[in-house]
């Protein structure tokens, strides 16, 4: 092998390397996107069984620390899950979260339309305290890629929903 061949074949591999970065790239983004949101949505689906099989509300509030309640629409700073008795989408004193997310990762960012500072469903599975249309949770990536956005769509009867950009609600 001769120096010459091994300058052709590194050119080579550096055209092919720099073709397939940015579908890297995108590939990367939409895997980390997908894994967020199913993330949530099985959060959702085990804050409702739940609800269902304690026959007490159980919530979903965005957290920052795992223990208590933002009171903010900054579901990408991570989030937790509780037993409500009150159905006040507040962690009680006391009370003990059945699950703890931990903040989104690239600097994602995650949040309700209409602004909601917690999701509760009732014991017969409903989600309550929402607006008559439901609510849409819209997840963009830092840098922003639109082919890469999700979104999650819930409604009153407690179904969610997960739209890609451009989909339903999904803006």
């Amino acid at each position: 092998m001769t120096l010459i061949e091994l300058a052709v074949t590194m050119v080579v591999v550096a055209l092919l390397i720099a073709v397939a970065l940015p579908s890297f790239t995108s590939l990367i983004q939409n895997n980390r996107v997908m894994g967020e949101v199913n993330s949530f949505v099985s959060d959702l689906q085990f804050a409702r069984s739940e609800a269902i099989k304690q026959g007490l509300p159980v919530s979903l509030c965005p957290s920052s620390n795992g223990t208590s309640c933002l009171g903010t629409n900054s579901w990408s700073s991570g989030w937790i899950v509780f037993p409500d008795a009150t159905g006040s989408g507040s962690i009680a004193s006391g009370v003990t979260p059945l699950r703890a997310r931990q903040a989104l990762v690239g600097g994602d960012s995650f949040a309700a339309t209409p602004s909601t500072t917690a999701f509760t469903f009732s014991r017969d599975g409903f989600a309550i305290n929402l607006a008559a249309s439901g609510v849409t949770l819209v997840l963009h990536t830092s840098p922003v890629n639109a082919a890469a956005t999700r979104c999650v769509a819930l409604t009153l009867v407690g179904h969610e929903t997960v739209q890609s950009a451009g989909t339903g609600s999904c803006t």
